[in-house]
């Protein structure tokens, strides 16, 4: 049991002593009473540029009496919290066949965690290779231009997430959020993402800890197998009965679809075999790249350089009728980096290691498209990316150069790329091409909306010398595979739709609490081996 003591201001040049005084204060306490003390979440607010400060929450664990004290003082910022564990209610049915997971991205990873760490018996099939040969894979598409189709940014062990900033934000609420940063810090990730209040472990970072809740898993009993797609399914009265891979059929009764947003081929077999599969909404648009002393000033105005304040980072929005525009995974002192994953098209991503200590800031700036950008077919909006990115990659030069402008060009119009103080961080080259020859004229008017409305939230936004770097397009899953309140696919028994790619998650965070929740449910319909 707990007590948490939120809303403690503390000011750039106080140490943490002092949210610890405030709180003991609070509690009407004396020290002798406190068994354990510390910070349980840490934010800055840079509202008010000249009075920026630290807020606060601590945990005081006491040595007895917690939720007396906490009943005596009725303060709204004064709370009791029981220490809680997830609960796992597990079945009575014989799991005769392996559990397969497709995918060993976020999703894929924690849901093979949890039902390994339980003893069932689990096999994740990853169509790309394992963490050190895909960063080779990457660092030689990014240096030379030569892609591997199966090992990339998208497909791979630790999936999309792993080439980004290991950002764990999220916008869900979920206790099972507790559980993933307990468990990324007891498998190597830095202690105080558990304290933060925008948490990100670094690209460079995440990688140890992928491999050793990969260990965990195989230790457990677990198998994964890497290079090694799911190329079909074999259904038998409307329930899941084997999987194809690499012309060997495995049997199950139990498939988690873990596949991630950009399994494009995959999303095509399950239209095939009739699974339900509806298009939905997503965003395209562009990086934007500052440099980063430019949104430090922005936010920070002259305190901007102080040694207690984080680069700083923002996350904007806009919406203008049914249109909304906003930025999307920003990457502080990061790098703009190549991702794609099929032949003859572009894509762009955002990167940042755990030092964040690049020249360069970047976010995508994305605009908001549905089905009256692109039709009401299941697969429109996937072959919509896919037009956006062959045209970049065809006017970009057919050599993996990406499209740029100046953010002067690109809101006056002018067709052309004149280089001034932000150096694009896109590892390949650029190529100086108008954004309005690839995105239609609302999605541009709307991305020059959403900059001049940036830059009166953060003065320098909108410099001219920023550059705009395209195309993002896989912002999330293109599709929803469709699955009713216990996880089921609506039409296909033992289907498993789960994560970002399945359409129920956005992010490493929400997509590992949807693992999770798969996880329990079919825990909760077997016993363990």
């Amino acid at each position: 049991m707990s007590i948490i003591v939120s809303n403690i201001r503390i000011s750039l040049n106080d140490e943490d002593d002092i949210a610890f005084e405030i709180a003991r204060k609070r509690l009407r306490i004396t020290d002798s009473l406190i068994e354990k003390k510390y910070i349980y979440k840490k934010s800055l607010d840079a509202r008010h540029r000249g009075n920026i400060s630290f807020v606060v929450s601590v945990v005081i664990d006491l040595f007895k009496n917690e939720s007396e004290i906490v009943k005596a003082i009725s303060d709204t910022f004064v709370t009791y919290k029981e220490k809680s564990a997830l609960e796992f209610v597990k079945g009575k049915d014989v799991l005769e066949n392996p559990i397969i997971i497709a995918g060993f991205g976020p999703a894929g990873i924690f849901c093979a965690y949890i039902l390994s760490e339980l003893g069932y018996k689990t096999i994740v099939f990853e169509r790309g290779g394992d963490i050190d040969s895909r960063v080779d894979a990457v660092n030689n598409f990014w240096s030379n231009a030569i892609l591997d189709e199966q090992t990339n940014v998208q497909f791979g062990e630790g999936g999309a997430g792993t080439f980004s900033d290991g950002k764990l934000t999220t916008r869900i609420s979920d206790s099972r959020c507790d559980y993933v940063l307990r468990e990324f810090v007891n498998n190597g990730a830095p202690q105080d993402i558990l304290q933060n209040s925008k948490p990100h472990i670094g690209t460079d970072k995440l990688r140890g800890v992928i491999k050793s809740m990969r260990k965990r898993i195989i230790d457990n009993g677990g198998k994964v197998y890497f290079n090694s797609q799911i190329s079909d399914i074999t259904i038998k009265n409307n329930a899941i009965y084997s999987v194809t891979v690499d012309d060997n059929k495995v049997r199950t009764d139990n498939l988690v679809l873990a596949i991630g947003h950009s399994a494009r081929d995959t999303f095509e077999m399950l239209l095939r075999k009739e699974i339900a599969i509806e298009n939905k909404s997503f965003s395209v648009g562009v990086r934007v790249e500052q440099l980063q002393s430019t949104i430090d000033t922005g936010l920070y105005g002259e305190l901007a350089g102080h040694k207690k304040l984080p680069q700083g980072e923002y996350q904007l929005s806009h919406r203008l009728r049914d249109r909304c525009v906003y930025t999307f995974c920003m990457c502080p002192g990061g790098f703009v980096v190549p991702s794609s994953s099929s032949p003859n098209s572009i894509v762009t991503n955002g990167m940042s290691e755990h030092a964040r200590d690049g020249a360069n800031a970047n976010s995508a700036l994305v605009v908001s498209v549905d089905s009256n950008d692109f039709g009401d077919s299941p697969l429109a909006g996937m072959k919509f990316q896919q037009q956006l990115e062959q045209s970049a990659f065809n006017l970009g030069g057919k050599n993996y150069k990406a499209p740029a402008m100046t953010i002067k060009e690109f809101m006056s119009n002018e067709n052309k790329l004149k280089i001034n103080t932000v150096e694009p961080s896109y590892s390949l080259g650029v190529t100086g091409v108008d954004f309005n020859t690839i995105f239609s004229k609302s999605i541009t008017d709307m991305l020059k909306i959403g900059l001049r409305n940036f830059d009166t939230k953060i003065k320098g936004f909108a410099k001219d010398d920023g550059i705009l770097t395209g195309v993002e397009t896989r912002t999330s899953s293109p599709i929803r595979i469709i699955r009713n309140d216990n996880f089921n696919s609506i039409n296909i028994a033992g289907l498993y739709p789960c994560g970002e790619g399945a359409g129920y998650a956005g992010g490493i965070m929400s997509a590992a609490v949807d693992g999770i929740k798969v996880a329990q449910k079919i825990i909760s319909i077997y016993k363990p081996d």
